[in-house]
């Protein structure tokens, strides 16, 4: 899915691992990995924390605009 591959853009972006970010929003390396790949669905809380993590907006996570700015 599209919205996976933002999220591992992102990730990759940045620099970090999988360990390094799943460390950041407190969840197993495995379990971002599930995210990262479209096996388990992103949570309200887990976007959150992706938001803060990498300074974007939720609706860049969500592939609904090109902005990333968070307001």
């Amino acid at each position: 899915m599209v919205l996976e591959n933002r999220i591992k853009d992102l990730r990759e972006d940045n620099d970090l691992t999988q360990q390094q970010v799943a460390d950041k929003i407190g969840i197993t390396q495995r379990k971002y990995s599930y995210i990262e790949t479209g096996v388990q669905p992103l949570t309200d809380e887990i976007l959150v924390k992706l938001s803060k993590v990498y300074n974007v907006s939720i609706d860049y996570l969500l592939k609904q605009t090109d902005r990333k700015e968070r307001c």
